[in-house]
C-alpha cells in the first residue's frame, strides 16, 4: 500500500495551482543588456525558452499562518529551457504544504549567456529581502533551491553574491544577495571537464569559453567560509549530470566548515522531480523536510 499512497500524494501535490500567484518582474527599471531574442516560448510540458523579461511567480503557502521561510526557486534545463512545472510549480506546491512562501524564478537562458543568469538570481533575493515585510517573510530565512542547471544558479548566488557580476548600479545592490541556505537537487556545479554537464556550459559560456570564466564559473572553486548552509541530492544513476558535482561540492564545503548535508542515492534518474517509482530517493522530500525543520527553518516566524 505504502507506493500506491506517495504515489497519489505525488500526484495531488504535482496538480495543485498556486492559489495566489502574483508575477513580479525583476527588473521594473530595464533589464540590464536586453536585446530581441524573439518571442517567449511555453510548451506543451510547461518548459519555457527564449526569456527577455526576468519575473518571480509568488505563490504564499496553503497554510493559514506562513513560518517566515521563503525559497526562490530555479527550475534546471541546461540554460536553454526551465522546467517550470516539474520543478518550479511542483516544488512550490510541496513547499507550500510545510508553510514555506515560494518565488519560482523566470531567468534568462542561453540567449543572454553569462552573467544575465547570475545577476537575474542575485536580483532575485535582493528583491525579496527588500520587500520581506510586504510578502511576509523573515529577511534572515531566504533561501535558494536550484535542480540541474538550476543548482548550479543556486550555487551561483550561495558563492558569488558580493561579486561584481550581480551589481548593475542599481539602488537594489546595496541589498544583500547572500541566500541564507541552499537546497541543491542533482546540481551542475564545475564547468570542467571530465564532469561538466557540457550543454550547460555552452549555454552559459558559449562554445569556446574563456579560462578565466570557467573557472569562475565552476562553482566549487567559488566556496568560501560565508557560502551559506547548504542541502544536496543527487542519485547514481544520474547519466546526464554526474553525481561528482555534487560530491565536488560537499568537498568544497566541507574544507571551508560550511554546515552542509548530502544524500545520494542510488535510484533515480536526472530530473526526477517529484516522480514516485525511485525507491528511497522518492522520499528526498522527507530528508529535506526534516533538514529544514533541523535548521529551525520550519518553526513560526517570530512576531
Amino acid at each position: 500500500m505504502k507506493k500506491p499512497l506517495l504515489s497519489l500524494l505525488m500526484t495531488a501535490i504535482a496538480t495543485i495551482a498556486c492559489a495566489e500567484p502574483l508575477v513580479i518582474p525583476l527588473w521594473p527599471e530595464g533589464v540590464p543588456g536586453a536585446k530581441d531574442i524573439g518571442p517567449e516560448h511555453t510548451d506543451a510540458t510547461g518548459r519555457i525558452s527564449h526569456v527577455s523579461n526576468p519575473t518571480l511567480t509568488f505563490c504564499p503557502p496553503a497554510m493559514d499562518r506562513p513560518n517566515g521561510t521563503a525559497i526562490i526557486l530555479c527550475p534546471g534545463g541546461g540554460y536553454s529551457v526551465l522546467s517550470n512545472v516539474r520543478e518550479g510549480v511542483q516544488f512550490s506546491n510541496w513547499l507550500s504544504t510545510l508553510g514555506v512562501t515560494t518565488f519560482i524564478l523566470k531567468n534568462r537562458l542561453g540567449d543572454f549567456g553569462y552573467p544575465a543568469p547570475q545577476q537575474d538570481v542575485m536580483r532575485a533575493v535582493r528583491l525579496v529581502r527588500s520587500r520581506a515585510a510586504e510578502f511576509h517573510v523573515d529577511p534572515d530565512r531566504i533561501g535558494v533551491m536550484g535542480s540541474s542547471a538550476g543548482g548550479h544558479l543556486a550555487a551561483s548566488a550561495g558563492t558569488l553574491f558580493d561579486h561584481a557580476l550581480g551589481k548593475t548600479g542599481a539602488a537594489l545592490d546595496a541589498v544583500s544577495a547572500r541566500p541564507d541556505f541552499l537546497i541543491l537537487m542533482y546540481p551542475v556545479i564545475t564547468m570542467e571537464d571530465p564532469y561538466v554537464h557540457a550543454g550547460s556550459r555552452r549555454e552559459l559560456l558559449g562554445a569556446q569559453p574563456k579560462p578565466e570564466l570557467v573557472q569562475l564559473m565552476s562553482v566549487e572553486k567559488q566556496v568560501t567560509a560565508a557560502t551559506p548552509p547548504t542541502l544536496l541530492i543527487h542519485t547514481q544513476e544520474d547519466q546526464t549530470v554526474p553525481v561528482e558535482n555534487s560530491i565536488l561540492f560537499y568537498q568544497a564545503l566541507t574544507r571551508a566548515h560550511v554546515p552542509a548535508e548530502m544524500y545520494l542515492f542510488e535510484h533515480g534518474t536526472h530530473g526526477m522531480g517529484l516522480k514516485a517509482e525511485f525507491g528511497t530517493a522518492s522520499d528526498w522530500t522527507k530528508r529535506a523536510e526534516e533538514w529544514l525543520r533541523h535548521r529551525g527553518l520550519l518553526d513560526p516566524a517570530k512576531k
